[in-house]
């Protein structure tokens, strides 16, 4: 006889540690970690059951700050401690925390490899354009010509583009999100907690103290409107203040158009998140400020089996077709030898 198991209540509260939170005044790490907390709760999911694995960086101090299960690893190479603990226990939800520096300077091998495997684990980067933690030195998602005190007549180095590297490494769920859109943050995180397979979500978060309104156009009241779209599946790609702008294909190429004047909304794209071929999805990764509206949103949300998945059940196979092996028995068997 099978009783129902009943699914944990969770507050926002019950997921906060009893760490003092240590990030400078007007960090967006707050608001991320404020969402978080708030998404995660209303899922249904038991702490015990979640794990938060960070590398190095101001983003890294997450784990400490969250009421469950957590790693603060080594530079660059939470994808790789995500993996093993995914592969070993299937039964979490693994989150990996990484920031520009850390996910794609030292980690970007990594980041890469686990993306493309579809480990079912939710990679959340901050992109704050910097090096915050060690205090103000061009990341590599920063602007061609951003000042700083490694760069100080400029950067020259082309700015990666996280949502492409994801996209291009075909990445099953890929979205971004603004630390003070709270509302969109929040869905967001719950979609992608939701994802079978590796969800890679890049949030734009302002770093106060080195690089301070470096994605004011997509955050100011006043002209966000203007420089940002929000992608809706199967919806037009439509912004401006008083939506009447668009986004339409000229040959391969994607342009802004005004509504009116013989341009309609049956000329403008479609977004389709679901479409199995990325290549639309990567067309709109590459749309940056000020020649293109920003988009904002989930650009891919597909199907695929997951690594953890298929490796789980050779092992398993293996073991139904030739029985456990022994530890001992596969240092004596026939691939050993003898160096004199």
């Amino acid at each position: 006889m099978s009783t129902a198991t009943s699914l944990p209540t969770l507050t926002a509260k019950d997921l906060a540690s009893d760490q003092e939170v240590r990030w400078c005044p007007g960090c967006g790490d707050y608001s991320i970690l404020a969402q978080m907390k708030k998404a995660l709760a209303g899922l249904g999911v038991a702490r015990e059951k979640m794990v938060f694995i960070s590398g190095i960086g101001c983003s890294s101090r997450f784990p400490y700050y969250m009421n469950t299960y957590g790693f603060h690893s080594i530079h660059g190479r939470a994808p790789t401690l995500a993996t093993g603990l995914k592969i070993s226990r299937p039964d979490l939800q693994i989150w990996v925390i990484t920031g520009d520096g850390d996910g794609l300077s030292i980690g970007g091998n990594h980041l890469v490899h686990a993306i493309r495997r579809n480990v079912d684990m939710k990679i959340v980067l901050f992109n704050n354009e910097i090096y915050g933690l060690t205090k103000g030195q061009y990341s590599p998602t920063s602007r061609l010509g951003t000042r700083t005190k490694s760069s100080p007549l400029g950067s020259i180095d082309n700015p990666l583009r996280p949502l492409s590297l994801a996209i291009g490494a075909e990445a099953t769920f890929v979205a971004r999100t603004v630390d003070v859109d709270i509302h969109h943050l929040t869905e967001t995180l719950k979609r992608a907690s939701a994802h079978r397979g590796t969800a890679f979500i890049e949030i734009y978060q302002n770093c106060k103290i080195f690089n301070d309104a470096v994605f004011e156009y997509a955050t100011d009241k006043g002209v966000k409107a203007e420089n940002t779209l929000h992608l809706e599946h199967g919806k037009p790609l439509i912004f401006g203040k008083d939506r009447t702008k668009g986004i339409r294909l000229h040959g391969l190429d994607p342009e802004v158009v005004t509504l009116g004047n013989g341009i309609g909304v049956d000329d403008l794209l479609i977004h389709d998140e679901k479409a199995q071929e990325p290549s639309l999805a990567y067309l709109l990764s590459r749309m940056v400020y000020p020649e293109f509206p920003e988009c904002i949103g989930v650009y891919r949300a597909v199907e695929r089996p997951t690594f953890d998945d298929v490796l789980n059940k050779q092992i398993e196979d293996s073991i139904r077709a030739k029985g456990r092996g022994k530890l001992e028995e596969l240092f004596r068997n026939d691939d050993t030898w003898e160096v004199k």
